[in-house]
């Protein structure tokens, strides 16, 4: 790398942290529960990953730059990451040191080829805000440019100094960490950990884009043209360049201020259906979708003259996901199984947008979801967290083994998705506690399967699910006549996946037990005896190393 020292230093720093957070994790959650310390490593995983959490936070507010991006986006994933590490990473968007505006204002004329006093009437030296890749000032264009643009007030963005070479560095050191998980087989089997990085560098280096980000918005200003209740800023094209942007200053209520929306005399609760209304169209319809939801993002403002009424505007288009025609048609399926409760149909959708391999033990997975379905169709957020830790444990662990086996991936297509989902459920949670993601869903899916019989009309639909209905029949005898023999011969077996996980992995665990204790007792006596017999204890805590690798080698399965 021709890098700087400085940046050279910043490589080695971030190699250095994930290089220690992935040795404690081996040993804690890998090398202790195969020597028999699972107990051990549960009653201190709380209080580790907080500690790991509040150290990540630290180094991202000291290094800027894609650090604090990782971070925010590990802030969101509260699908897969414990509480500990979501809360204590929340706070870092609203966290992010400005820049000095002299690099700001430097980086501005550079990129507009004139002074600031000569582009704009007034421009606020004070950011607005302040974000890992760039920062954001108010400013007001001179009388001809508002008078072209239709706008006077506006957000100029303009990016922070040196951020390309300082991303290059960051991705570098990402890429260097997922070359590493890729030899650890428990992770690669699960994750093409490179691809992601690379789709995460590729939605990075966009973002360092202004001009795409700038055609972002108009986009999206011509999906919504007709859709009053939903605003997006307009670009002021003669103010925006590779490392500016120039848009109008549609600023209102922030989503996240929920006391001045209801004072606002705005339904907060209304707020949150419109929000998911607004997705669904851009996921299912346009195939395009705004992917960096946080409250700084979205701002609420009422409609003069119509108590009640609003208007949600989107701000910030840097980050935008696409959905490929083939995964929204996965995603519309998954959607009318959720909303129907359908969960063999639900099974399915993840089989085909990838998440489920085909390897996957479906039947186990399709009894695993309806007993989802069953236990919480239906609930209202508010309802979801009144449900004891003791309950919620116990689901848990009922189903841990079965995911953990599960040949079960995160398509890189679908990470912008996940993370875009993940933030939007928690943003309408919080707008409305009560809000029912199943009653939000079901109007939607439901237009989706009337969609479906209207493509190839009514008859085709009624005709197809009968002729599966008509195989099942025609099937049943035979299969009522083959369980009748093998009752009769004594030879009938049920069959329990979930219940077969947990046999499978007591075993594992009981015959690695004496490798364990062997392995313990040669450690111990060469401890104690290192004082009288050195060499004697060198020996035996040499041989000690043997049955650890018993311990912890994989058996592989007998069938």
């Amino acid at each position: 790398m021709t890098e700087s020292p400085r940046l050279r230093a910043r490589y080695r720093r971030i190699v250095t942290f994930f290089a220690g957070v992935t040795a404690s994790f081996i040993f804690w959650e890998i090398v202790l529960p195969r020597l028999g310390l699972q107990r051990w490593s549960d009653s201190s995983r709380a209080h580790r990953n907080r500690r790991t959490a509040v150290r990540f936070r630290a180094l991202a507010l000291a290094m800027g730059g894609l650090m604090i991006k990782v971070g925010q986006f590990l802030s969101a994933r509260l699908d897969v990451l414990p509480a500990e590490i979501t809360e204590e990473l929340a706070g870092l968007q609203d966290e992010v040191p400005p820049a000095a505006f002299a690099d700001i204002r430097r980086c501005a004329e550079q990129e507009l080829g004139c002074t600031l006093a000569e582009a704009f009437r007034t421009f606020d030296e004070a950011p607005l805000a302040a974000a890992s890749l760039g920062q954001a000032h108010r400013a007001v264009l001179r009388d001809a440019d508002a008078a072209e643009a239709g706008f006077a007030q506006v957000v100029v963005k303009v990016q922070r100094p040196d951020i390309d070479r300082i991303v290059a560095v960051d991705l570098a050191a990402l890429r260097r960490v997922g070359r590493w998980l890729t030899r650890y087989r428990p992770v690669s089997s699960r994750a093409d950990v490179p691809a992601l990085v690379e789709e995460f560098a590729a939605t990075t280096l966009e973002e360092l884009d202004y001009t795409a980000e700038a055609r972002n918005a108009e986009h999206f200003r011509w999906v919504f043209e007709n859709d009053d209740r939903v605003g997006v800023p307009r670009v002021a094209w003669e103010h925006s360049r590779l490392r500016v942007l120039t848009l109008e200053d549609v600023s209102a209520i922030r989503l996240g201020d929920y006391d001045a929306i209801t004072a606002a005399g705005i339904d907060r609760a209304q707020v949150a259906e419109k929000l998911v209304e607004t997705y669904l169209q851009q996921i299912f319809d346009d195939g395009v979708f705004h992917a960096d939801p946080h409250p700084g993002n979205l701002f609420v403002s009422p409609v003069d003259g119509h108590p009640g009424q609003f208007r949600l505007t989107f701000i910030d288009f840097g980050m935008v996901g696409r959905v490929p025609d083939t995964l929204r048609t996965s995603l519309r399926e998954a959607l009318i199984a959720v909303g129907i409760q359908d969960s063999a149909r639900l099974v399915a959708a993840f089989t085909s947008m990838g998440v489920l391999l085909p390897t996957a033990d479906t039947k186990a997975m399709d009894l695993a979801v309806a007993q989802v379905f069953d236990r919480f169709g239906g609930m209202a957020m508010s309802d979801l967290r009144n449900i004891s830790h003791k309950e919620m444990a116990e689901i848990g662990l009922q189903f841990r083994e079965l995911l953990v086996s599960m040949p079960f991936q995160l398509p890189e297509n679908l990470l912008l998705l996940g993370r875009t989902l993940a933030v939007l459920s928690g943003m309408c949670a919080g707008l409305n506690p009560d809000f029912n993601l199943w009653t939000s869903i079901t109007p939607y899916a439901t237009t989706l399967v009337s969609g479906e019989a209207g493509e190839g009309g009514l008859w085709s639909t009624i005709t197809t699910e009968g002729a599966k209905i008509a195989q099942s029949l025609v099937a049943l005898p035979a299969r009522a006549d083959r369980i009748l023999t093998l009752v009769e011969r004594g030879d009938l077996s049920v069959k329990t996946p979930l219940l077969e996980l947990r046999v499978r992995q007591l075993d594992r665990s009981v015959r690695q037990i004496p490798m364990a204790i062997v392995f313990a007792a040669l450690l111990l006596a060469g401890a104690v005896l290192y004082g009288a017999e050195p060499t004697f204890a060198k020996v035996l805590m040499a041989g000690s190393v043997l049955p650890l690798v018993g311990a912890l080698r994989p058996r592989r399965r007998h069938r």
